[in-house]
């Protein structure tokens, strides 16, 4: 199986037709038509649902699809390294960051650090503990910010400073908003929406046996659609403070809970992990930033 039809199948997927894909590639359709089916015969599966206009991924195709863009991405880095082995004025690092204001001293970590390597290039994606701590285990990422405390088995760590303090986010009319902060009482029979890893995580260490007394509406993974339920009348979101645009225009208010809980943020990176060389500077500025 070679890299280059998994870049082949990829293009056929996200376009879902045969003759777009091969113009995208700059080869023929016959030519493309010919390598996806060596693919399917050297996999003893086909992988897409043929129409007349459209080729749709079947399931096979579906579960290939995932492994191709994990292969891909992970090729695509070990060249960007290698590319980086003599050149240590710049490079690109990739880096999993939880939804926090605290992502604040990352951010001024890589800004003096460019002042040093201007050609320095950051990626950053973006989601909860388990997607980003999946990609840093696959080699997709160099590093990743999560908000849970790190399997010190499989990780070294440094913490950030300070601490993301929650609270509800609510329409400034709401009767709590008249409230300096929010009991767990106060939560009782609200519609509530958070992410899955702090139901899963956070809320049990908070209100331990009471959990089972919240009414958990629905997920988000993402604070800022998270208020756009909000604002639509959907319920009241439990986020961190400063995520969400609160100001008087904004119609929503932020109340913290009481007792308080807080969350702490971690920096994280694989156990005898190589980096590139860029990487490992970057990685070295970070210890002298957050020494601890």
């Amino acid at each position: 199986m070679e890299i280059r039809i998994l870049r082949y199948f990829l293009a056929i997927a996200r376009e879902e037709n045969m003759t777009r894909a091969a113009e995208r590639l700059h080869i023929s359709q016959p030519s493309l038509s010919k390598e996806i089916k060596k693919l399917e015969e050297e996999l003893g599966h086909e992988l897409f649902i043929r129409t007349n206009k459209n080729m749709l991924l079947n399931d096979e195709g579906m579960l290939l699809r995932k492994r191709a863009e994990d292969i891909i991405a992970m090729v695509d880095k070990t060249a960007e390294e290698f590319s980086q082995l003599d050149n240590i004025i710049g490079g690109e690092i990739r880096i999993g960051c939880a939804e926090s204001y605290l992502i604040k001293y990352l951010a001024r970590s890589i800004k003096t650090f460019k002042e040093q390597y201007p050609n320095f290039i950051y990626h950053i994606f973006s989601g909860d503990t388990e997607p980003v701590a999946e990609r840093l285990d696959k080699g997709i990422l160099d590093l990743a910010v999560i908000v849970e405390p790190p399997n010190l088995s499989k990780y070294n760590y440094l913490s950030i400073p300070e601490s993301d303090k929650w609270g509800l986010v609510m329409l400034s009319d709401s009767p709590l908003a008249e409230k300096e902060y929010v009991t767990l009482n106060d939560l009782y029979g609200l519609p509530l929406f958070c992410s899955e890893q702090s139901i899963r995580v956070d809320f049990p260490r908070w209100c331990g046996e009471n959990m089972d007394k919240l009414n958990f509406a629905g997920t988000v993974n993402l604070a800022y659609n998270g208020s756009v339920f909000v604002k639509e009348g959907l319920g009241y979101l439990l986020t961190f403070e400063h995520l969400i645009d609160t100001s008087e225009k904004s119609g929503l208010c932020f109340r913290p809970i009481k007792p308080t809980l807080e969350t702490n943020m971690y920096i994280i990176w694989k156990k005898y992990q190589v980096f590139s060389p860029i990487a490992e500077l970057f990685l070295k500025r970070l210890k002298e930033d957050y020494h601890n």
